[in-house]
């Protein structure tokens, strides 16, 4: 049996930050062709999937902090992707993924999923389903610690 080059690390905050570039990496790789970043892409996916929501509930969502999703939403709009109009409460800004902004979503899914459907195949299917459970499982537990 080969030892691997990475070492591990006793840490699970850095052991999922590492994967998390390294799965990154692979993903703007992917998306580059289409114009568009991970985190981009995943806030279009994001709301083609939840459609009309607010800023407060899209963070929640990506577990995203609000000053980076600002940032990023504030680059999508300046692209035209995304629409925003005033919420019932008027401090509050609802979104929805334009026309533009499908038509984007719907020219970059097929880099996006060459990207899965590659870590898959180095993966294997097995690891990598379980792989989606265990991130969401984690992504609960930790979303929930509160209550």
């Amino acid at each position: 049996m080969t030892k691997s080059p990475i070492p591990s690390l006793p840490c699970m905050c850095a052991s999922f930050r590492r994967a998390s570039r390294a799965l990154t990496q692979l993903y703007e790789e992917a998306l580059r062709p289409a114009g568009l970043r991970g985190t981009q892409f995943t806030v279009l996916q994001t709301l083609s999937l939840a459609g009309e929501v607010t800023q407060g509930q899209l963070g929640e969502i990506l577990a995203m902090d609000s000053t980076t999703l600002t940032r990023t939403l504030n680059i999508m709009g300046r692209h035209g992707w995304i629409a925003k109009r005033r919420g019932d409460d008027r401090r509050e800004w609802r979104m929805r993924l334009s026309k533009a902004g499908e038509t984007q979503f719907k020219q970059a899914l097929p880099h996006w999923e060459k990207a899965q459907t590659q870590l898959q195949r180095q993966l294997g299917k097995e690891l990598s389903d379980n792989l989606m459970k265990l991130t969401q499982n984690v992504t609960n537990a930790l979303i929930d610690k509160g209550e």
